[in-house]
């Protein structure tokens, strides 16, 4: 059995460069790319919590929203810019639970 040791390193090189690109194309895979369009500075930023069986990257679309996350564990829902027009619209829409201004949350108690 003959070992070409000259293609080993650039064979080795190649597989864990593969290797090391899998956890990132899987971490990104679920991810829904943002629409392009953006609310603009001014905007507040909102939350907007959804029905669980709706996809909440859909709902932003529904109102041209580019989310800035969107959640699918502890809340189901994204937050994005939103114009007052586009709150309007989601707080009428049947498949969204709330939609709230984002502000600071202060804790009391004992600190940790």
């Amino acid at each position: 059995m003959r070992i070409r040791l000259s293609r080993t390193p650039t064979v080795a090189v190649a597989v864990l460069a593969a290797v090391a690109a899998l956890p990132v194309a899987a971490a990104t895979a679920d991810v829904p790319e943002p629409v392009p369009h953006t609310a603009p500075a001014d905007h507040a930023t909102y939350i907007v919590t959804v029905r669980e069986e709706v996809d909440p990257a859909e709902v932003a679309d529904r109102v041209d929203a580019t989310p800035v996350h969107v959640y699918r564990t502890v809340l189901h829902g994204f937050s994005a810019r939103l114009s007052p027009a586009q709150v309007e619209a989601l707080r009428e829409m049947q498949d969204v639970e709330s939609v709230e201004e984002d502000g600071r949350a202060i804790g009391f108690g004992t600190g940790f």
